[in-house]
């Protein structure tokens, strides 16, 4: 009638009375028997009014709905009692809308109605160590007990909610903590060409975390069921699963929930974030997203642009970065760090959705296929990485070791690319390349391996000091492990006041380069034997 169902059942008669009850029941003063006798015996028999339109053609996961005038852009549709879709295209006569099940039995003329609500996900430290889908379903075979929930799309925090970034948060990987150093609060895009250690650098970072607590949320969108087995294997092996949550969609779901994944895992974290609590988000990855994007746009007819994709593409990223920040102390000082990953074809940064993400981003990470071929892991490309938050996101014994680091790498990949050439070599460009050399290996890391700023201010005082020249190259990486195993025995205290207070006293330093310069006395009379 009107465009509207008047539901008189039982069965939603009931629901209604469940409903109220459940709303009003921690508020209630008398008990529990009591208040569900009033509540039932009060209670006025009335229908259920709702919205509804009919189905004109459902395929390939898009639905043509007709009528359901009053929907708003993302609200929840029913179709049936099983089957729930989300409204995505409006017009005058009726709504497209995506499927969130994979298959569907809706055929034309079938009824569905407005819920009146946008989708929401659960949230809170129940789902710390689980894994989950985009609607909150768990995907780890055990049961997902109720939770709080929050809407998917959320708006980001104005301008006056939010404090500079200021307060690093440590990758726990030497490269780039020294020289593209991450603020809590920031958005830091990990860039580069398939297999070349993006997701590895993510969970390096999220491994580091567990010690700082720090909650960490890692969103797979569309990746292989035995990837995210992987990675959730690797984060428990690292007793990092239980301060995660990871949410996932396989590369067999439908495009929509692979759509919905990243603003899923942002409001998860989000929820965190809102309690003073620092979190760090990693999208794996947004390529992904905007491709299924791009598929739902032209199956519900929407004009496409550049490479296909709909007008909103950019929109689509900048609304779900936005949403990370570093609140302000009214509102508790929590902050949410994202890093979004983005996978380029050939090393080509200038393509459409690589630019549009750069746009949006605080900084990127580019890590260079050539690099990591050639076994310089994690292939971080310094020319071409950048951190726009700088030096106020890095504690000050990192940025008093630090400070001329980035040039000198820089400058070192530059003039080896012509001494290749055979070219007559002065002194103080073979000087300039033997430094390159030995930082180049300096900071290789293995793929499990974690260093804490204490450590790693050690490992930057020894190469201050030039001690690492008088070691040949190809036994760099075997004499670092040697060094901080002698460190650990011999400068514990040291290395844990600066990691306690992220500041290296000029007594630290004097304990580390004594310590520093009798290791290498030792390393060098073994050498001679």
């Amino acid at each position: 009638m009107d465009g509207k169902i008047y539901d008189a059942a039982y069965k939603t008669q009931l629901q209604k009375i469940y409903n109220e009850i459940s709303d009003n029941l921690t508020t209630a003063k008398q008990s529990i028997n009591e208040f569900i006798h009033e509540h039932i015996s009060s209670y006025k028999l009335s229908p259920a009014v709702y919205d509804y339109g009919t189905v004109r053609s459902c395929a390939d996961g898009i639905v043509s709905v007709n009528g359901l005038s009053t929907s708003r852009y993302g609200e929840l549709l029913e179709f049936g009692e099983r089957e729930y879709g989300i409204a995505l295209e409006l017009s005058e006569d009726g709504v497209g809308a995506v499927l969130l099940s994979k298959e569907s039995s809706i055929v034309p003329g079938d009824v569905v109605r407005g819920t009146g609500r946008v989708a929401d996900i659960c949230t809170g430290t129940k789902l710390l160590g689980r894994i989950i889908d985009p609607i909150g379903r768990a995907l780890d075979g055990m049961p997902l007990t109720d939770t709080e929930r929050r809407n998917l799309e959320c708006p980001a925090p104005t301008i006056m909610q939010r404090k500079p970034v200021c307060k690093p948060l440590m990758t726990g990987v030497l490269s780039v903590d020294s020289m593209i150093p991450i603020g809590r609060g920031q958005r830091e895009l990990i860039i580069g060409d398939r297999q070349t250690g993006k997701t590895a650098l993510a969970l390096s970072a999220m491994i580091n975390q567990k010690k700082d607590d720090v909650v960490c949320v890692y969103c797979a969108i569309g990746q292989k069921a035995s990837t995210v087995r992987r990675v959730a294997q690797k984060l428990k092996e690292a007793n990092a699963l239980q301060n995660t949550i990871i949410v996932a969609t396989t590369a067999d779901d439908g495009a929509c929930m692979q759509y919905l994944t990243p603003y899923a895992a942002c409001a998860v974290a989000e929820s965190f974030m809102y309690q003073g609590r620092d979190v760090l988000v990693v999208y794996d990855d947004l390529s992904k997203h905007a491709s299924a994007y791009r598929s739902m746009s032209l199956l519900l007819r929407r004009p496409s642009g550049r490479e296909a994709y709909p007008g909103d593409v950019f929109y689509l990223h900048s609304r779900l970065l936005e949403r990370a920040a570093s609140l302000s102390d009214e509102l508790g000082g929590g902050s949410m760090t994202a890093l979004p990953i983005i996978e380029t074809m050939s090393g080509d940064i200038s393509a459409y959705i690589p630019t549009n993400v750069i746009s949006i981003t605080d900084g990127q990470i580019y890590l260079e296929t050539e690099l990591f071929n050639s076994g310089v892991r994690p292939a971080v490309n310094v020319g071409l990485s950048v951190s726009r938050v700088g030096r106020s996101a890095q504690y000050k014994a990192m940025k008093d070791v630090s400070q001329s680091l980035r040039l000198e790498l820089a400058q070192y990949r530059d003039t080896a690319v012509f001494a290749q050439f055979g070219a007559d070599i002065d002194a103080q460009t073979l000087s300039l390349l033997n430094r390159g050399e030995r930082l180049t290996e300096l900071l290789k890391q293995g793929q499990d391996e974690v260093l804490s700023l204490g450590k790693q201010v050690a490992l930057l005082v020894a190469y201050k000091s030039n001690k690492f020249l008088a070691v040949d190259k190809k036994q760099v990486s075997k004499v670092r492990q040697q060094l901080l195993n002698y460190i650990d025995m011999r400068g514990s205290g040291t290395i844990h006041s600066i990691n306690t207070s992220g500041e290296m006293t000029q007594s630290d330093k004097k304990v580390l380069e004594d310590i520093i310069a009798e290791f290498f006395e030792e390393y060098a009379h073994a050498e001679h034997k």
